[in-house]
């Protein structure tokens, strides 16, 4: 699963990547830093079931620390998006070519109000902020009218006159973008829309983006540099209808997440507090520099990175986390590691989905599958729930 970073140059999309990832990136006040998209791993949290064991755990592909199991997503940080991006102005065509293969965006917002649209720099408070979450939903949305909108008067004969089913022909259409014909089928009962799809002109194509976007590619909003930002401006922000919005500030996850990999202090992914390490050489600068952190985490209780993350895929996209095994009884692979493995999948995913997941193979000779805590032998249909430890019996 690959979740895009997005907002205008200069919001600090950047740094929120870095942060999450720990991965290098350029990162300056100035925009369009970034010219390239960079791709990285990050995690999500969830607790490790190796306590139930009483027996620590070998993890592959996903770490854990201190009971909590961090399942590996991929991250995509792409350029600065402008107004009219959707007709290439910017980094418009490389920014929305990029986000074709991402399956839910963050929205890095400047909650602070210091820079324009542009991305350029201002004071705090000169920029009203929600100006930027729309133009960016209008943005995506002229983006995908724009696609739907090539052909359409052949698409929209075929499916009046020759009967062909319009849902289908516009999955088609969007295959590009990972939509499936379901969140079509969904977008079209929601807006709406009245008489036969050939009258509908560019208004409609538009709503119908809107739609598709929200359905299809989930979206949540970092109010970043929250520790610099205005009441006001941060409030205005969170009072945004309909839009999930956690302030954040990246910079000081950035560095809380170094200063761990340093061995300076301990500190797992959005947590609410640090603890210094006692055999840790801090300099007068730094020590500085984490107790403003800590009044921050004091003041609103996480940095919001790990929390956007975390509402993302768990809330708005719904995924659930499994742990495939093949022993039941000890939760081991074949060379005896324990909860080797952790799984993003679908809410609503089956058993033989997990074992297409782990390998195709696995998936075409599927023939039961196992729960490992109840021992319970589960046929192909069943449904997946959050913390489930499988094994998958397949044929030889």
């Amino acid at each position: 699963m690959l979740v895009g970073i997005v907002g205008k140059p200069n919001a600090g999309k950047s740094t929120f990547f870095a942060a999450a990832t720990l991965a290098p990136v350029d990162i300056a006040d100035y925009p369009f830093t970034t010219i390239k998209s960079n791709r990285g791993i990050a995690y999500v949290t969830r607790p490790c079931p190796h306590s139930e064991l009483g027996t620590e755990c070998s993890p592959h592909n996903a770490p854990c620390t201190e009971g909590v199991r961090l399942v590996p997503l991929d991250l995509l940080d792409v350029a600065g998006l402008v107004p009219e991006a959707h007709k290439g102005r910017g980094l418009g065509n490389q920014f929305l070519d990029d986000l074709r293969q991402a399956s839910a965006f963050v929205h890095v917002v400047d909650a602070s109000g210091a820079t324009d649209r542009e991305g350029n720099i201002e004071s705090p408070g000169d920029h009203d902020p929600t100006d930027d979450v729309q133009f960016l939903e209008d943005e995506l949305a002229y983006w995908i009218a724009g696609i739907l909108a090539k052909g359409w008067d052949k698409m929209a004969r075929r499916a009046e006159i020759e009967g062909e089913n319009l849902e289908k022909l516009l999955s088609e259409r969007l295959t590009g973008l990972g939509l499936r014909e379901a969140q079509v089928h969904l977008a079209l009962r929601d807006v709406a829309l009245e008489g036969p799809p050939r009258r509908w002109k560019e208004e409609e194509l538009v709503r119908l983006a809107r739609e598709l976007r929200r359905i299809g590619k989930p979206m949540i909003l970092a109010a970043n540099k929250a520790d610099v930002a205005p009441e006001d401006a941060l409030q205005s922000l969170l009072n945004l209808p309909d839009v999930r919005v956690i302030p954040t500030c990246s910079e000081c996850e950035l560095a809380l997440r170094r200063a761990a990999k340093a061995d300076l202090l301990d500190y797992v992914p959005g947590a609410s507090a640090f603890t210094e390490r006692t055999d840790a050489s801090l300099t007068g600068e730094q020590r500085e520099a984490l107790q403003k952190i800590r009044g921050y985490l004091n003041r609103l209780g996480f940095t919001g990175v790990q929390r956007c993350l975390e509402d993302l895929v768990f809330d708005q996209m719904g995924m659930i986390v499994v742990f495939p095994v093949e022993d039941e009884n000890h939760w081991t692979d074949k060379d005896g590691n324990v909860l080797p493995d952790a799984f993003l999948m679908p809410r609503g995913s089956v058993t033989r989905d997990l074992a297409y997941q782990v390998h195709t193979d696995l998936g075409d000779n599927f023939i039961r599958a196992v729960d490992a805590r109840t021992k319970r032998v589960l046929g192909k249909d069943y449904e997946l729930q959050d913390g489930d430890v499988i094994r998958v019996v397949a044929r030889s």
